[in-house]
């Protein structure tokens, strides 16, 4: 079977990692193909709860080769953190690798990042200071330093002499911040790369030679779609393409080798950091789907604004990505509401938008134009099957298909593996 995308149809957090962890029994690989720690996937299964950042959510299933992909940027101290982590809970991470061709987050990146985001006062966009945007920023400056650099220390010492003296001219210069020591992060990565050596791969061919085989691969997002870097919200977007056009270029592989493409959305939205957001709530129902949900970041910790679904921004990313099916998740946080509404259009100055506007400033302008369903305020914890739903929980999510303009394959009813309803089988 060709290559399957799971992609994030919202602003992230969409429950992309149970998705995985659940489709990953029938897969030989899982492959990681953008963003870096910024990204958190939330795993609960029979060894317990995980909170993973760079390691693929298909590395419970000990079958599985869990590549990370060259559209990655891979900060190694947090990496060998969570595969220390994995480690001492009896996860087996022998079948982890990583690409050569993935670039690594740096000292000064992580540094500048917080230095820019004070820099903007009250513009700040948000991000998590964690060296990704600015890591990024190399990487198509032809300034970055990739995980092969690290196998030649010889080449590695000359690039990084080279672009420190630079970016300590900007940090001292420029922020008046005290320059960093070339000798220090020299000897703090060599002893990364020896410690990853084991990993590193040209995963591209790996995810390639699976394909010619006939074997199933996951291509696993980060972030989602209204957060990419061309379509998302920007400037308050992530630094990396988070569609299914990313997914190829970041993994390897051609788009013909794509036959699935999944769109993951919750029951209702949620965004993290700065930007518009039409649908959220400031009020108590907003409160209450932050805390049923547990809505606070994996990576960050940070509350997460919360509101109703947006039809406008999920039927966008359904276009956008091609999706072919999708994943509704968190539908059991509206079990109790009376009411719910669905944002079916932008109100925008007396006129109707039924596409997100690519200006942000304009997007806060927008209002939602609602669409009021009744309730169904029973317990879906314990249904497995579509038709046991109550009466109003199967009319949200048919208008949900109708808005988005594509089937609903799985519902997810709850955190665990077995608490998903298989409308349709994606394996």
């Amino acid at each position: 079977m060709p290559a399957i995308a799971i992609i994030g149809g919202q602003w992230g957090d969409e429950g992309k990692g149970k998705l995985i962890d659940l489709l990953a029994e029938k897969a030989s690989i899982v492959a990681r193909f953008s963003g870096g720690n910024n990204a958190g996937h939330t795993v609960v299964n029979e060894f317990g709860e995980f909170g993973l950042h760079m390691i693929p959510s298909g590395v419970f299933h000990s079958h599985v080769d869990c590549l990370i992909g060259n559209g990655v940027v891979i900060n190694p101290r947090v990496l060998i953190s969570e595969i220390e982590t994995l480690q001492g809970r009896g996860i087996d991470v022998s079948r982890l690798f990583i690409s050569d061709r993935a670039h690594l987050i740096m000292p000064y990146h992580l540094l500048l990042d917080a230095l820019e985001e004070d820099a903007r006062g009250k513009s700040a966009i948000g991000t998590t200071r964690l060296g990704i945007g600015p890591a990024y920023a190399d990487k198509v400056s032809r300034l970055g330093i990739r995980f092969g650099d690290l196998l030649d220390k010889d080449l590695f010492r000359r690039r990084l002499r080279a672009i420190l003296n630079h970016k300590n001219t900007i940090i001292s210069r420029v922020f008046g911040a005290s320059p960093l020591s070339f000798d220090e992060i020299y000897q703090e990565y060599c002893n990364y790369a020896d410690r990853l050596l084991p990993f590193i791969r040209e995963t591209s061919l790996m995810v390639n030679e699976a394909l010619e085989k006939g074997d199933t691969v996951l291509l696993e997002g980060a972030q989602g779609t209204m957060l990419d870097i061309d379509f998302g919200t920007y400037p308050y977007v992530t630094s990396s393409s988070c569609t299914a056009g990313g997914a190829c270029l970041g993994i390897g592989i051609s788009p013909l080798q794509i036959d699935k493409i999944i769109g993951v959305y919750k029951a209702y939205t949620t965004r993290v950091g700065g930007g518009p957001m039409p649908t959220e709530l400031r009020d108590a129902t907003g409160d209450m789907m932050r805390e049923r949900g547990k809505e606070y970041g994996t990576t960050t910790g940070r509350p997460r604004r919360c509101g109703w679904f947006d039809g406008v921004a999920t039927r966008f990313s359904a276009r956008l990505n091609g999706f072919t099916g999708t994943a509704l998740t968190k539908f059991d946080i509206l079990d109790t509401l009376p009411t719910i509404k669905i944002c079916t259009g932008y109100g925008l100055e007396g006129t109707v938008l039924d596409n997100p506007p690519p200006n942000f400033a304009t997007l806060e302008k927008c209002r939602p134009i609602w669409e009021e369903m009744p309730g169904w305020q029973t317990s879906t914890h314990h249904i497995r099957n579509f038709d046991d739903l109550p009466r109003e929980a199967r009319q949200y999510v048919k208008r949900i298909e109708e808005l988005v303009g594509c089937p609903v394959d799985l519902i997810s009813v709850g955190p665990n593996r077995d608490q998903s309803i298989i409308v349709r089988p994606i394996l």
